[in-house]
């Protein structure tokens, strides 16, 4: 996997490239089919509307013809006298009742004739309490369930006007059936008195005769009242349903004179053409699915796959055009890119385009200018390294040697010759191995000789109530260290840790660890607060009694100089308790040692 990566990330130019043109590509072609789809759904709806407007005012046309003849038998039974005699007249005998009762069944076989074209059935109620049906079983509802339901009380509320209104019953076979009654107060014109109620029922499934043969699939045909509710639809799972925003967009369509309009309706993206139907206070709509009459004019797969064929081929030209714009720049690219691995004596070949050429020149160029600028930069910097180290081992401080020689004549003039000499022998061996030796390392073993040297001067001209114990592992008397890379922490251990204590004691550990090695100097003395943080590092000396001028700060820029930034000097105190120096260096193997191993 991770090859296949570092594989991809040398080609990024022409994955790029190839990504931008084939996405291109591939935008162009959906666009494009896109916007023709549009054009051909917004073409369509504009064709449709018209054709389909046309149908609803057929539609409407047969609504009128079958309004007409409802408001022919209101008129006549609200005319009849027969009619109105029943509705309003008292109690009478059996054969008197039997002569109204065969006069208002002939009326009601002629007010029915005036809708015969059509399965209706009629009823009429009086405040008399009487009631006439002329097919109990089409409708089924008794007198005292029509006066105690909500139509009888919505059709008295509007006497001026024929009402429709939806309602449904159980029939004999226990199945909900629905209705559109067409409801009229029937009142005396003198008195204008209320005496009864005219209801034609017509069966919904009856009813939606008048639109159902103009539906199709997607195309479909709704009548809606005035509360939203859809009281007849060629889909009989949508009637008795309400629909605010269905009722809004045929409000809207209705102000505005739309011959259409676009919105979401039954979670559905549809076409909306309305019809205002004043005679019912409905609205005939129709509503055309927008996703499915698409599919009917644009074969979708058609196009897809024309498009898809499109981007085959254009992705195959691409990719060869790109392959070979782009080769000979990724081959330039990959061999710049081990630079990286600091390898400079990668040239590359100057091949391809112009271009190219004249960027591979160019870094070829640059190779031989980077590698000559590193060569005169490493050399610089040994000669600078060897000038620092070869200033430090002069800067031998003056009253180290003037109070050492005159304690060296204290000690002659008391008599002590035996101390004296060994004093001497220690200052002659400290300065040889200081000043004399040009070498930039010694051994851990040389180290430790020139640390006993210094500390037995100190202890002549001072006193042992400061002792120092080593702790050095004989394993790495061997290795090699910078020169003076301990020695300048004992100095400030001596003279600096304890001015609060009258003694203490310096402690020298030399080991390894973890492939390191570890030089510490420790002491008991008065320690100090690092405020600048745990591994701040003091540059505290005194030029009054110091034996170099190598200062601890000196001392860690050493070593980084020297072996990189991993290693180091660290530094931990607190106060009262003392102060504890970490050298970390690499393990380096005295020239001695080296030749052994090769033996």
């Amino acid at each position: 996997m991770q090859k296949a990566l570092e594989k991809l990330s040398r080609v990024r130019l022409f994955t790029k490239l190839f990504l931008v043109m084939t996405m291109s590509i591939a935008a162009v072609c959906l666009l494009t089919s896109l916007i023709t789809i549009r054009m051909s759904e917004r073409l369509f709806a504009e064709t449709f509307s018209i054709t389909n407007g046309k149908v609803l005012k057929q539609i409407n046309t047969s609504l009128d013809s079958f309004n007409d003849s409802i408001v022919n038998a209101a008129t006549y039974a609200a005319q009849s006298g027969t009619v109105k005699a029943y509705l309003t007249g008292g109690e009478l005998d059996s054969v008197s009742m039997s002569k109204v009762f065969y006069r208002m069944s002939e009326q009601m076989d002629q007010l029915a004739s005036n809708l015969g074209a059509f399965d209706v059935a009629v009823t009429i109620t009086g405040i008399n309490g009487r009631s006439y049906s002329t097919d109990r079983s089409y409708w089924p509802v008794t007198g005292e369930e029509l006066a105690a339901d909500p139509l009888t009380a919505r059709t008295a509320a509007n006497p001026g006007r024929i009402l429709y209104q939806y309602d449904t019953r159980q029939g004999a076979d226990g199945a909900e059936e629905d209705f559109i009654i067409a409801s009229k107060a029937l009142v005396d014109r003198t008195r204008g008195l209320h005496y009864g109620t005219l209801y034609i029922a017509i069966r919904e499934r009856e009813f939606k005769q008048f639109f159902e043969s103009f539906t199709s699939a997607g195309n479909d045909v709704l009548v809606l009242d005035s509360h939203g509710m859809i009281v007849s639809a060629n889909r009989p799972e949508l009637i008795g349903t309400t629909v605010p925003e269905l009722l809004d967009d045929a409000e809207a369509i209705a102000r505005g004179q739309l011959d259409y309009h676009s919105g979401t309706v039954l979670g559905k993206e549809r076409i909306i053409l309305s019809h205002d139907l004043p005679s019912y206070h409905f609205y005939l709509v129709n509503l055309i699915d927008r996703q499915y009459t698409a599919r009917q004019i644009i074969n979708v797969k058609s196009v897809a796959l024309t498009c898809m064929v499109i981007i085959v081929f254009a992705m195959l030209a691409v990719f060869v055009m790109s392959r070979r714009l782009t080769g000979s720049l990724t081959r330039l690219v990959r061999q710049m890119s081990t630079i990286a691995k600091k390898d400079f004596s990668n040239y590359i070949t100057v091949s391809g385009g112009f271009e190219v050429r004249e960027l591979g020149k160019a870094f070829n160029y640059m190779l031989d200018e980077l590698n000559d600028y590193i060569r005169r930069l490493l050399e610089t910097q040994k000669e600078q390294r060897n000038a620092e180290l070869a200033a430090l081992q002069r800067q031998i401080n003056p009253h180290f040697l003037y109070n050492t020689l005159a304690s060296i004549k204290m000690l002659v003039q008391k008599g002590s010759k035996s101390a004296a000499a060994e004093t001497i022998n220690a200052l002659i061996s400290l300065l040889q191995n200081t000043i004399s030796n040009v070498s930039e390392t010694i051994t851990i073993g040389q180290e430790l000789e020139n640390m006993r040297n210094y500390v037995f001067i100190n202890h002549v001209r001072y006193g042992d109530r400061i002792k120092v114990n080593y702790f050095v592992s004989p394993d790495c008397l061997h290795y090699e260290v910078p020169k003076l890379i301990i020695q300048p922490f004992i100095e400030n251990a001596f003279f600096h840790a304890f001015n609060e204590k009258n003694e203490g004691t310096i402690y020298i550990l030399v080991s390894k660890n973890d492939g390191l090695l570890v030089c510490e100097v420790a002491d008991n003395g008065d320690g100090m607060e690092l405020t600048e943080g745990t591994d701040a590092l003091p540059n505290a000396k005194s030029s009054r009694q110091l034996f170099t001028g190598i200062g601890i700060q000196n001392v860690d820029n050493r070593i980084k100089l020297l072996y990189g930034e991993p290693y180091g000097v660290h530094i931990s105190s607190a106060k009262g308790e003392g102060t504890k120096i970490r050298i970390i260096l690499p393990l380096v193997a005295g020239a001695d040692e080296t030749e052994a191993a090769s033996k």
